[in-house]
């Protein structure tokens, strides 16, 4: 098993990665000592807070008013392969504009070995459950006797109605790594015995389940992506036949869709209606579309007839939402209708107005 990344290995990453960026990148072993750097005069030097990541395991920002010994201010990323601390990544600049580089460097860094260590074997296998998941979600299955034996070899049982689950890892949370996040997914799909799943880089999970599995277990997977609900979100599909998955992957992408632009955890595509239509809707005609309806309005504006939609147009549970008079409320739908041209109140124009508040991502 591996432990360690060798410093031509890592050489070669930092090498790639401040290619891209520009930005200096170290790795630092867990004693805090850099030993692969695009800063060759910081080779063999102590980095203070790259030690308190390794200590920590946790990924730790520093700003430029903080102080640390040996320390730019910047990102550093703890990169752990089975449980174990292989070294931490430190790329020097402004946290908000390199987070995605230290996580690209981190990415890589497993990638490469997690190659080394599986080897032929353990390639063929995840190389396999990626044939096999995207000959089931395309529109004509190709090869259908080895997708069939394929499927046997995984225990899944080709009479059942399954669906196909979409995990997209948004990693908000600075202190997640994509390590931490496909851990808990692949926890997950192991406690409900789900046996067919791929991730699809840079920020995608696509699973095989039964629809069994899936009803009898909504709950436990909606508390999972809730209790996630910074790091991921999840869109299920619709039950299908084996022959026709390519439907479930399509609606599961719309169920997908639908958790984004509604700022849920989870949305499974049975639940949704007029979201169905809202999907095909093109994303040119869908941004006319609002620029025409909210035009003018702000942020406080388009919160506001959120909530009045979402409460039944109701005067006093508006208000007692958004802790406002009920004259303010008034006065401030009125200002809407001022401003856009479309009364709130008017049920033709609430529509309009309800469509682009939906079709607004939160």
């Amino acid at each position: 098993m591996i432990t360690t990344v060798s410093k031509s290995l890592a050489q070669q990453i930092v090498s790639t990665v401040h290619d891209i960026c520009g930005h200096d990148i170290n790795f630092i072993n867990k004693k805090g000592i850099i030993f692969a750097s695009t800063d060759e005069h910081r080779i063999g030097t102590f980095h203070e807070i790259g030690k308190e990541a390794a200590d920590t395991q946790k990924t730790i920002e520093v700003r430029e008013n903080d102080s640390y010994k040996g320390t730019n201010f910047g990102v550093n990323i703890p990169v752990t392969h089975n449980g174990l601390l292989i070294a931490v990544i430190g790329i020097s600049g402004n946290p908000d504009d390199v987070r995605s580089f230290a996580h690209l460097a981190e990415r890589i860094t497993r990638l490469l070995i997690r190659e080394q260590e599986l080897g032929g074997t353990a390639h063929t296998l995840s190389e396999k459950k990626r044939f096999l998941l995207n000959a089931l979600t395309s529109e004509s299955l190709d090869m259908p006797e080895y997708v069939l034996a394929a499927l046997k070899d995984f225990h899944i049982n080709e009479n059942l109605s399954k669906r196909i689950i979409i995990i997209h890892t948004i990693a908000a949370d600075p202190s997640f790594t994509l390590f931490s996040v496909e851990n808990k997914i692949i926890r997950l799909f192991d406690r409900l015995n789900i046996h067919l799943f791929c991730d699809y880089y840079p920020d995608r999970f696509i699973a095989l389940a039964d629809d069994q599995t899936i009803i009898e277990n909504i709950t436990v997977l909606k508390s999972f992506s809730d209790d996630n609900r910074k790091i991921l979100q999840t869109g299920i599909g619709c039950a299908a036949t084996i022959y026709q998955l390519h439907s479930s992957y399509r609606t599961a992408h719309i169920a997908l869709e639908n958790a984004s632009i509604e700022g849920v955890s989870l949305s499974l595509f049975d639940d949704l209606t007029l979201e169905i239509i809202l999907s095909s809707v093109p994303e040119n005609n869908r941004d006319e579309y609002l620029s025409k309806v909210l035009s003018g309005l702000s942020p406080e504006d388009i919160l506001l007839l959120r909530t009045y939609y979402e409460e039944g147009q109701s005067l006093s549970q508006t208000c007692k939402r958004l802790f406002l008079h009920k004259n303010t409320l008034q006065y401030k739908l009125n200002r809407i209708h001022r401003i856009c041209g479309f009364n709130p109140r008017d049920f033709k124009d609430a529509v309009i107005l309800y469509l682009a508040v939906r079709m607004q991502k939160r």
